[in-house]
């Protein structure tokens, strides 16, 4: 007995290795119950969300009344606190009643509004209308009377005191028992310009502006198609704002127009400054820190991507479109690949991929060369980093932190820079900094190499966003490397891998078509094949019309 109970305790591991896997699995476990924990207040909001507006939908409407008088403190009680809303009554003396026109400076075309209604009303109209009834009187005017285009009834006081707000001008008659509302916008916006963060050699010139018209104008500008849908929502729970999905209708997979206008009618936030918030409440998987939809300024990236079956969604006020589903391929595709022939677009997209490849793993290889296996080095390369390292009085890591974070904070300074200063400001610092280094001791020439070829791998990635997404990734790399060198390196990049697989888009997975394999779709991925030969469409989005070319 005693010797079976030695035997057995010989061939126990160590306790210190118990501890290791203890300690290993209960890391495990906790991270599993914290990500139960937030996905379980990301239910309860959405609940709470769904409970707040069906308590709007039955808020009461108050009517307007036939009586002037009411109608007009009913709006100045609601509404003339606003400084910069107007209250403008005049006599219409056709039939000696009194009106009013209520509107917000600087909202709408004073010179329209004057001309169009105002000097018709109080001039002696050539149109005869004392016998109108009341009661009629908003038809008769729009249709006989007053030539504006975008013009129409309002009954409710609220409707009427935001449609006020929101920059229509309103028209209140004695006697009558609605308002016309009468849309003269004159808000300012940019001229259409090339977009600074998509520039291409080949390719349009224009890309979206601040205002939703101009930019669902210019996706209709792409070319006439009947199949091209746009449907309006607002969005906002204090401060409103107009978006808008677009999708062709005869391509688009239903189920996934479906699951986008359900998320879309979930957002609840007080105010939608930017499409980055819509983005950031609609996605599968706020953890990840890859961007699970595709921000882009130009239309013809959008129109290319709805004749693949994709969605996209405008927001009023930036010029910033979002395209889902989206895949990790897609990131780092560009729209010169299909304007140059299939052979210089596969070599750059190629290209592409090396250069993320780069600038993800290349400062974690560099140390775990340098720090664990120079053996794996060749010879004479080995010998000349040797040379250049002597003297340097930090290890790999901090040597290539010291100089990553120096990158990273000279191209935030280049960005918020004025434009004038900010490029030379970006390339003169970081010339001065890596050669004061060098000369100081602090890291090896060697090095500022391999920084300098991280860096602008990250510039070659055409999504901006995506580019973030690997320069922070980068630093994980170069922890895991610093601690377990080779293994773990390799480890960091099997994780990155093994995420990306678990990930989806909108119910497509973010790594299609390498897991799940479609070999089908591998004609637009690393290679652009020939348009000839790309007669159907992306078989991920489960189309309608599965033929691109017929």
């Amino acid at each position: 007995m005693i010797t079976l109970w030695t035997f057995i305790t010989s061939n126990l591991p160590d306790w210190k290795m118990c501890a290791q896997a203890l300690i290993s699995m209960l890391i495990a476990i906790g991270i599993y119950f914290l990500n139960k924990y937030l996905g379980s207040l990301v239910t309860k909001k959405d609940a709470s969300t769904q409970k707040d507006k069906n308590g709007n939908e039955h808020a009461v409407k108050s009517n307007l009344s036939a009586d002037y008088d009411e109608n007009l403190n009913a709006i100045k009680q609601a509404i003339s606190s606003n400084s910069d809303v107007h209250f403008r009554e005049f006599q219409i003396t056709v039939i000696h009643a009194r009106a009013a026109l209520i509107f917000v400076d600087g909202m709408q075309n004073e010179e329209l509004i004057s001309e169009y209604v105002m000097k018709i009303l109080m001039s002696d109209t050539e149109r005869d209308i004392t016998g109108i009834n009341p009661l009629a009187l908003s038809t008769y005017l729009l249709e006989n009377v007053l030539p504006v285009c975008e013009a129409y009834e309002a009954e409710d006081l609220h409707d009427l005191n935001q449609s006020i707000l929101k920059g229509c001008t309103a028209l209140l008659i004695e006697g009558m028992p609605n308002a016309l509302l009468i849309h003269a916008s004159n808000m300012k916006s940019r001229a259409i310009n090339e977009p600074s963060s998509e520039a291409l050699l080949r390719g349009p010139r224009i890309g979206f502006t601040e205002v939703l018209s101009e930019n669902t104008s210019m996706l209709r500008r792409q070319g006439f198609s009947d199949d091209l849908e746009i449907n309006m929502y607002e969005v906002g729970a204090r401060i409103k704002r107009k978006l808008v999905i677009a999708y062709m209708k005869e391509i688009v997979n239903q189920d996934l127009l479906q699951e986008v206008r359900d998320r879309i009618g979930k957002i609840n936030i007080d105010f939608v400054a930017e499409s980055g918030y819509v983005e950031q409440l609609i996605e599968d998987n706020y953890l990840s820190p890859f961007q699970q939809t595709q921000n882009t300024e130009r239309p013809d990236r959008v129109i290319n991507s709805l004749l693949e079956g994709r969605i996209a969604i405008l927001l009023d006020g930036t010029p910033f479109a979002l395209i889902v589903p989206v895949t990790f391929g897609m990131l780092l595709q560009s729209p010169e690949d299909y304007y140059d022939r299939w052979l210089p677009g596969t070599f750059l997209r190629m290209l592409r991929f090396f250069a993320a490849f780069l600038a993800l793993m290349a400062p974690a290889l560099y140390i775990s060369f340098i720090s664990f296996h120079p053996g794996l080095i060749p010879t004479e390369l080995a010998v000349t980093i040797i040379e250049t390292r002597q003297g340097v009085p930090f290890p790999s890591l901090i040597e290539v932190l010291i100089l990553e974070i120096s990158i990273e904070i000279l191209r935030e300074a280049g960005i918020r820079l004025p434009k004038p200063i900010g490029p030379a400001m970006g390339i003169v610092g970081g010339l001065i900094i890596g050669e004061a280094a060098v000369q100081a001791g602090i890291v090896s020439p060697f090095l500022v190499i391999v920084v300098a070829v991280t860096a602008i791998s990250s510039f070659s990635i055409p999504v901006y966003s995506a580019g973030i997404t690997l320069r922070i990734l980068r630093f994980g790399g170069m922890l895991c490397a610093a601690v377990l060198g080779m293994f773990g390196t390799i480890l960091f990049f099997l994780l990155i891998c093994g995420h990306l697989s678990k990930l989806k888009s909108f119910g497509v997975p973010y790594v299609t078509p390498f897991s799940p394999v479609r070999f089908s779709d591998w004609k637009d991925l690393f290679v652009r094949a020939p348009l000839p030969l790309m007669k159907k469409r992306p078989k991920m989005m489960k189309t309608r019309d599965k033929k691109r070319i017929s």
